[in-house]
């Protein structure tokens, strides 16, 4: 494993990434419009509901806006990055592949993707954090930013595994918005949490502990330390998983392609 080839992997990725000028104008988009219906559309009364990731039985009473617009903030950072996530890894898959058969390590592979990955989480969650700070001061604005980072970690990992599993762009995107959209996009929302049977079901879904760390943070003065160091073992259960997986198939992909070359050898070009 050399730093050269990773930081090779990583630009490459990121050129790719970056030329992509429709793709990165959603980016900043989407967290805007999500953002802006929800100021035209909810109202000021005051609600209560419960902060469930702790020990004890808190309430709180937040304005309805105050809590769409947390709830959505989470919402769309988990979204984006999952979707990032698996597009990193189906569309370099034949550029993985080439980069296998050049010498390349599969870790030193997943670690540019990982790497790349982890800078547009941190994009991302500095600029939804200061964009829904515009919108409603939250109280803690650093902390709120690192519960939508923690979002995007634990679904940019499920986007990584996703996309280690399933090759078809489709049926990848499928799973994402499946999931998705039943947990960052309703489960967790805290005014549906504290009125819903079966609590447990929640507290079980990828989303539940980033969104509690995002949501402490924004109207409390709680500790996020528990739901965060949660968010981290939730992400890395699916790193681990996309890990094993995306190892395997570029290992056995080389041992196919060295046993054919073995055959009719072709002379290949290689990355610099």
């Amino acid at each position: 494993m050399t730093t050269y080839r990773i930081f090779t992997s990583l630009s490459m990725i990121l050129r790719m990434l970056f030329r992509r000028k429709i793709a990165i104008i959603l980016l900043a988009v989407i967290p805007v419009v999500f953002l802006s219906i929800v100021e035209f559309t909810a109202s000021e009364r005051v609600l209560p509901f419960r902060l469930a990731s702790l020990s004890e039985k808190t309430y709180i009473e937040i304005i309805e806006r105050g809590i769409s617009l947390i709830f959505l903030a989470v919402a769309s950072a988990g979204f984006l990055v999952s979707f990032l996530a698996l597009n990193l890894i189906q569309r370099n898959s034949e550029v993985n592949m080439r980069l296998v058969i050049c010498g390349y390590h599969p870790i030193e592979l997943l670690i540019s993707i990982l790497l790349s990955l982890l800078l547009m989480i941190s994009l991302i969650g500095v600029y939804v954090g200061l964009l829904t700070n515009i919108f409603f001061p939250v109280d803690h604005l650093a902390s709120f930013m690192l519960g939508l980072m923690l979002t995007g970690y634990v679904y940019g990992c499920y986007g990584l595994a996703v996309g280690s599993v399933i090759k078809g762009e489709l049926e990848g995107i499928l799973f994402i918005v499946l999931l998705a959209n039943i947990d960052a996009g309703w489960l967790q929302n805290p005014l549906f949490y504290t009125g819903a049977q079966n609590q447990a079901v929640i507290k079980l879904l990828p989303a539940y502990y980033p969104s509690q760390t995002a949501i402490i943070a924004a109207f409390t003065d709680y500790s996020i330390n528990k739901a965060s160091l949660y968010s981290l073992i939730y992400g890395s259960i699916f790193l681990l998983l996309s890990t094993i997986i995306f190892f395997r198939k570029m290992h056995i992909k080389k041992i196919a392609h060295g046993s054919s070359h073995t055959q009719n050898p072709v002379k290949d070009s290689c990355p610099v």
